[in-house]
């Protein structure tokens, strides 16, 4: 899910004691610090890194409105969304290790996507609906590219409203176009998870810790958060219509019965910057390697051909504002990829996403440099948001250029 306005930003490592480097570290903290004065945001945390190196770290605001807690490096944010590219990381593993194909019909493994049903007709006035036999399976790689025909109730008014005949029911589906004709931002990552946990026999919790979280030292990411730990979770607040912000009145819970492979993690900024990491060194970060450098190349290529990533307007506008996607943009194996440079910023081919709560991370493996920032508050796609990431990302640009 992302926003024409989000695509870029480019590094160099540089000398962490240099004066220049200083210099530019002051420039972020200000764009930061000032979008929290002028009240634009409750609080950020931002974080940029280079393959070796973080570059950047920053903590702006509160995070919690009511009791003014400071936000911290180390504050809990839920990620949502940013989940997914971790289950697309999960799952290439196991096609490296030879479990699956990314061409394989995911219900050779899922017996619930077998003999799915497509609409062929809704009514959005009555609700009254057709469906028939879809003419194409559902392969492991619609589920990782948004190109199953799943959709999300914010991306699509049919999904919101659909509610099935008695007497019927639908494990999947039923799905908003065939298989592999149209790209929609939708839940094919819950079946990729489903995916992880069939062929490796483990929950997503354990799999993730096991093979992700603990190579790469994440010890803060979690789906159900520890008690010693919750004292750290940011609020999830709103805009109200008035731009005003406060507490938004349901908050995610603690703990998950079922985790699932589209969202639910909770994690800190240099805990994720350690993932991104991982992607800019090819598949590898400090001693540890969780995918080979051809399979992260893999994933960083467009994987939908001459499908295109539609401007999506909101059927939620209390969970995500409109949003809309660059010129020539693409979508890999969990990652939208960015289609054209612009001048200042990420470089062409940069992977990028986020989640629900505004926050958004991109990888530039051209340049060498990751970057995350951090806040927690709806709907989605907020335009003073996303300000803030484009002025970020070019104060990141501008350090690393130091």
């Amino acid at each position: 899910m992302i926003s024409r306005l989000l695509v870029a930003a480019a590094a160099v490592v540089i000398a962490v004691s240099s004066a220049p480097a200083q210099t530019g570290r002051a420039a972020v903290d200000a764009v930061l610090s000032g979008a929290v004065t002028r009240g634009e945001v409750p609080g950020v945390v931002a974080i940029a890194a280079t393959r070796r190196d973080v570059i950047y770290q920053g903590a702006f605001g509160v995070a919690d409105l009511p009791s003014r807690r400071p936000l911290q490096t180390d504050s809990i944010f839920r990620i949502a969304s940013m989940t997914k590219p971790v289950t697309s990381v999960a799952l290439m593993q196991l096609v490296e290790a030879g479990r699956l194909r990314l061409d394989d019909p995911a219900s050779k493994y899922l017996p619930e996507l077998a003999d799915v049903k497509v609409f062929e007709r809704y009514d959005a006035r009555t609700g009254a609906y057709t469906v028939r036999p879809a003419t194409k399976a559902i392969t492991v790689r619609h589920v990782l590219t948004h190109t199953a025909g799943f959709g999300y109730g914010f991306t699509s008014p049919i999904v919101r409203d659909f509610k099935p005949r008695d007497g019927e029911q639908y494990a999947a589906g039923p799905l908003l176009f065939e298989p592999g004709e149209q790209w929609l931002y939708g839940s094919g990552s819950t079946w990729a998870g489903r995916l992880v946990e069939t062929l490796s026999g483990q929950s997503l919790e354990a799999y993730y810790r096991e093979r992700i979280f603990t190579p790469l030292g994440m010890r803060d990411t979690f789906y159900n958060i520890p008690e010693d730990r919750r004292g750290r979770v940011v609020t999830v607040h709103r805009r109200e219509t008035d731009g005003t912000l406060s507490v938004n009145q349901t908050q995610p819970p603690f703990t998950i019965a079922r985790p699932i492979g589209d969202g639910g993690l909770s994690s800190t900024a240099a805990d994720y910057a350690r993932f991104l990491q991982m992607l800019l060194n090819g598949g590898a970060l400090g001693g540890a390697r969780v995918l080979s450098s051809e399979t992260v190349a893999l994933m960083g290529q467009n994987h939908i051909g001459s499908l295109t990533m539609p401007d999506l307007k909101s059927a939620i506008p209390a969970q995500s504002n409109d949003f809309a996607f660059g010129p020539g943009d693409k979508f890999g194996l969990g990652f939208h990829i960015t289609g054209v440079q612009q001048p200042g910023r990420r470089s062409a081919g940069g992977l990028m996403w986020g989640g629900i709560n505004n926050t958004y991370f991109w990888v530039d493996p051209a340049r060498g440099v990751a970057g995350a920032i951090l806040m927690q508050f709806l709907p989605f796609a907020d335009p003073r948001a996303l300000a803030l990431l484009e002025a970020f990302e070019r104060e990141v640009y501008r350090l690393a250029g130091s």
